[in-house]
């Protein structure tokens, strides 16, 4: 029995919920604002990770591979998904991870701790990560190797991203997303209506240079209704400030729902000024994906009230 239909009930995706916002935070500016919990799908394999790595590590498994081999940085949300997710599976993993650690972040820790084997490529080697040989030469001494792109940024990734669009409801008029690699906003696009918005919140500076990979990886007829904003990067990926921390702070007590510092709670601050500047019209409802990665608010412990 093929892995894909036997195995993938390791994370029970039922868990997945959508919440409607407390109408008071956005104040009824738009007729629904509803967010689609996948942070409660598991503390470690949550989110949109999971959706981007079921049908990659089951190819994997099911070709006969022996070794997963990805890259990320020392506080990849990827990376620690991937670890814990290959050991579910059975299947030995290795990061390839950018930088140099005298002392392991947390992540980097929690990945060793799931079994997963950690080797370290400098700043500048790790910029030719997309090259089709890049890992060669770093894992040339493992056997049977399959390569996961960061943020499993492939096909299997993209498909796996794609099977979000079974807990979207055509009522919704826009879809809002966190983007990194581009590859879940890439997924919805090819599976949710075409007539749907779909709204991609990039956390780093000049994101929107994502633009021509997204619409050179959408369907042919379905590259319309979307668009990328990177107005509320706060400095750049992985960065942040007091005003942010106040605002998720805030966002919790309204609403229950804890965001994490790197992706959603820039989301949730960009939609929160677009609402401030009528961006929506009354009758718009909105569904914002709720893409995991608490794990990073380890950074900024004892800062966030949940």
């Amino acid at each position: 029995m093929k892995t894909i239909y036997g195995s993938m009930d390791i994370i029970d995706e039922r868990l997945a919920v959508i919440q409607p916002l407390n109408k008071f935070w956005y104040k009824n500016k738009v007729a629904a604002l509803d967010m689609l919990r996948l942070d409660l799908l598991h503390p470690v394999i949550s989110g949109n990770k999971w959706f981007k790595l079921r049908l990659n590590i089951a190819h994997a498994v099911d070709h006969g591979f022996r070794t997963i081999v990805t890259p990320g940085g020392g506080y990849s949300n990827h990376l620690i998904a991937t670890a814990y997710a290959a050991k579910r599976f059975g299947i030995k993993c290795v990061g390839v991870v950018r930088g140099k650690y005298d002392v392991l972040t947390p992540t980097l820790k929690a990945c060793k701790d799931a079994g997963m084997e950690l080797l370290f490529t400098t700043q500048e080697d790790y910029r030719n990560r997309h090259e089709p040989d890049w890992a060669k030469h770093i894992v040339s001494h493992f056997d049977e190797i399959f390569m996961i792109p960061e943020g499993g940024a492939n096909e299997w990734g993209r498909a796996g991203a794609g099977l979000l669009s079974r807990f979207i409801d055509h009522s919704y008029t826009h879809i809002a997303v966190s983007v990194g690699t581009g590859t879940t906003l890439i997924g919805l696009r090819n599976k949710i209506g075409e007539e749907q918005q779909l709204l991609g919140f990039v956390p780093m500076k000049k994101g929107t240079y994502l633009e021509g990979y997204i619409g050179g990886h959408v369907a042919e007829g379905k590259n319309k209704n979307w668009r990328l904003f990177d107005d509320w990067h706060l400095g750049g990926f992985g960065k942040w400030n007091d005003e942010l921390l106040v605002f998720m702070n805030d966002f919790y007590r309204e609403n229950n729902i804890p965001l994490d510092i790197v992706y959603t709670s820039k989301m949730i601050y960009g939609i929160s000024d677009l609402l401030t500047n009528n961006f929506f019209s009354s009758c718009d409802r909105i569904l914002c994906i709720h893409t995991g990665g608490l794990q990073g608010n380890s950074s900024v412990e004892g800062s966030l009230c949940y």
